[in-house]
């Protein structure tokens, strides 16, 4: 897979981007983890396709296994991580006025970004 951007925890390939969503594929490396985080003009929503995820909303820890799904609202606290030895993939759709990722505020980054 040519992946759209290569990222210290992993890597996310940019599927569909109109105005009016976006869909991604973002992969988590084994033991990595992405910034806490929140966003101004944008909701997610994560389905899990491969591995386990441990995302943490608003400081609540949360488990999905294959298939399961998460959504995040609009300007809620939010971190992917994987936990597991294998690769993690989640489907990532992003609904709202704005999808750059220069729209991010950063609370806790392992990378120091």
């Amino acid at each position: 897979m040519d992946w759209t951007e290569e990222r210290p925890w992993g890597r996310f390939k940019n599927l569909l981007d109109v105005d009016f969503t976006k869909v991604k594929i973002i992969e988590v490396d084994a033991g990595k983890r992405l910034s806490y985080q929140s966003h101004t003009k944008r909701r997610e929503s994560w389905t899990v396709a491969k591995g386990e995820a441990v995302v943490i909303l608003n400081d609540k820890e949360i488990f999905l296994k294959v298939g399961e799904h998460i959504d995040i609202p609009l300007g809620a606290k939010h971190r992917l991580e994987n936990r597991s030895s294998e690769k993690l993939s989640i489907i990532e759709v992003q609904t709202g006025t704005y999808f750059g990722e220069d729209d991010i505020k950063r609370y806790q980054d392992d990378w120091g970004r």
